[in-house]
């Protein structure tokens, strides 16, 4: 199947709804950049795709088509139902711009964002997605990636969702490291031994020439 795919993007076919269709979620799943770049993006409406597998270039290529194609219906409430399922692929422009529109995401959606995207949210902004679901976002606090979300979060900000998330960085929080020092010597101990027995002939030696100048 991959191949013959190969074949039909090869004599400059474009990926329309049938070819769309016949092709299924396993196969698009294994195009390349360029085959996927062949889809026609207003055949997005007449399929359903689940791209959740795929590749992170892959989401990031179908979100992109995926927006083209409903981008005549992104002022109506229907545009996120639309669009839902490419959201992996989603840049954080787009996701900020969404956390306006009371989407209410649910947590499923919002755990495979695009990681780089998830992690330039601001907590009003996740709130701002999360709406009516955003209670739920404390019961996955300790596991990924939210977790590593909460990191990255002042506490205070934390706070303000009133939801009971720990974790966050404390205001005026200082990371001390610890400083390593070298070695005071690099030398074989036997060989400091020997100089630290020296030491004291070598003394004498000095002080007997000053006498004798």
């Amino acid at each position: 199947a991959s191949a013959a795919i190969k074949r039909y993007v090869g004599l400059g076919n474009a990926l329309n709804a049938t070819a769309l269709d016949a092709i299924g979620t396993r196969y698009v799943c294994l195009l390349n950049a360029t085959e996927l770049e062949a889809i026609d993006p207003p055949s997005l409406r007449l399929v359903s795709l689940d791209p959740s597998a795929c590749s992170q270039e892959t989401k990031n290529i179908l979100y992109k088509k995926a927006k083209e194609a409903f981008y005549g219906q992104h002022h109506l409430p229907a545009y996120y139902e639309l669009v839902v399922p490419y959201l992996g692929g989603a840049p954080a422009a787009d996701l900020k711009a969404l956390s306006k529109d009371n989407v209410n995401m649910n947590m499923s959606t919002f755990v495979t964002l695009r990681r780089d995207s998830l992690m330039s949210l601001t907590p009003a902004e996740v709130q701002g997605l999360l709406g009516l679901n955003l209670p739920e976002l404390a019961q996955w606090q300790y596991r990924s990636p939210v977790r590593e979300w909460i990191r990255v979060q002042k506490q205070s900000e934390l706070d303000k969702l009133r939801i009971g998330l720990t974790g966050g960085t404390q205001e005026g929080y200082i990371n001390l490291i610890t400083p390593r020092f070298p070695p005071l010597s690099s030398a074989p101990l036997g060989t400091m031994a020997r100089a630290f027995h020296l030491l004291p002939a070598l003394l004498l030696s000095l002080l007997m020439m000053s006498i004798l100048s």
